[in-house]
């Protein structure tokens, strides 16, 4: 099969042929058709610090897909060849403290798909039947589904406090900052404000309904206030960006008692006024990927029901290019112009 390869503890990847994998007696084998690029991804491919920690090389990378199912395992119950599905990157060991309790997502043991083992950068992936999504919703297009995980990033961090008649502001107009705008909207926020520094990204936030689009650059959150005509700070604050100043300006604007929930990963040392969480009684939680499997069923839930979250969450797609073409496709991903990148593996 054609795959992009890591071959090595070294920056870039190979587009080159690699054996199929194999089938275990709880796996499903799925005919990849089109994955996203993820952050993740970027960092593997350049080979940066972290990708020298964390990554397993030699490397099929990519854990965002779509595709067919093709073979199933001995002992596969419920997916079925010809079934079309996604895929939970997460693959957990079942017998842990929190495994045991129903906290899956929490797992000590996790190994990752495309980081640990060998990922959906390829015509082929196989996974456990546990982690499969099936797509029984025809409306969920292979670009669509490819985006599930960010998908289900932007809906776990969403969710993650009450929203009804709550002022949301979200940091970072990345894709799964922009699908939380419309994730919001849908749980029944009142304002709903963004920030960034990407005047492409911010246009695509106006176009999903925010009712604020701010540059950063240029305008400070306590004018976002204003202009919003709120007379208190922000009810809930989600983290997207990882850059070490939002999280500081976003504490200075949040209401007392304002919970924030951070998905963004740092990318910098932050100063946080912890003396302003104290006295406003500010509640901080980090979230890690997708809560299991609870968030997919609302991620399903919540297209198969509102035509338009189905529509903005599908227009985060901006750039759809073949696989052979994995380069263009980095390099769009990287310039944090646009929304999600997605690569067609369906012309091998």
């Amino acid at each position: 099969m054609k795959a992009l390869y890591k071959s090595g503890p070294h920056a870039g990847f190979e587009l080159v042929d690699r054996p199929e994998p194999s089938v275990g007696a709880d796996d499903v084998k799925i005919r990849v058709m089109t994955t996203g690029i993820c952050g993740t991804d970027l960092h593997i491919e350049s080979w940066d610090a972290w990708a020298a920690e964390n990554i397993n090389a030699p490397l099929i990378a990519g854990h965002e897909f779509y595709g067919e199912v093709v073979e199933i395992g001995a002992q596969v119950r419920d997916v079925k060849v010809g079934d079309r599905v996604s895929g939970e990157g997460h693959i957990v060991c079942g017998i842990c403290r929190n495994c045991r309790a129903g906290r899956r997502q929490m797992c000590i043991n996790t190994v990752s798909v495309g980081v640990q083992r060998d990922g959906a950068f390829a015509e082929y992936v196989v996974i456990p039947e546990i982690n499969v999504w099936v797509h029984h919703d025809t409306s969920v297009t292979p670009e669509l589904g490819a985006i599930f995980d960010p998908f289900g990033n932007a809906v776990h961090t969403a969710l993650s406090f009450p929203l009804v008649g709550e002022d949301v502001l979200i940091t970072g107009a990345g894709p799964i900052g922009l699908m939380a705008i419309a994730v919001a909207r849908h749980a029944g926020a009142r304002k709903i404000a963004i920030t960034d520094v990407s005047a492409p990204r911010l246009d695509l936030a106006r176009s999903m309904g925010v009712d604020l689009a701010v540059d950063v650059s240029s305008t400070r959150v306590k004018d976002a206030q204003r202009e919003l005509g709120m007379r208190e700070g922000f009810d809930i604050g989600l983290e997207m960006s990882g850059h070490p100043t939002a999280l500081p300006e976003m504490i200075d604007n949040m209401n007392h008692g304002g919970r924030i929930a951070m998905l963004g990963l740092a990318s910098a040392p932050i100063d946080i006024n912890w003396g302003k969480v104290v006295t406003h009684m500010l509640t901080l939680k980090g979230v890690y990927g997708r809560e299991m499997f609870e968030t997919w069923y609302a991620m399903s839930a919540m297209l198969s029901s509102n035509p338009v979250l189905h529509r903005h969450i599908s227009a985060v797609v901006t750039d759809t290019l073949p696989a052979a073409r994995w380069e263009d496709g980095f390099a769009a991903a990287r310039s944090g112009a646009g929304g999600k990148v997605v690569l067609d593996w369906t012309g091998f």
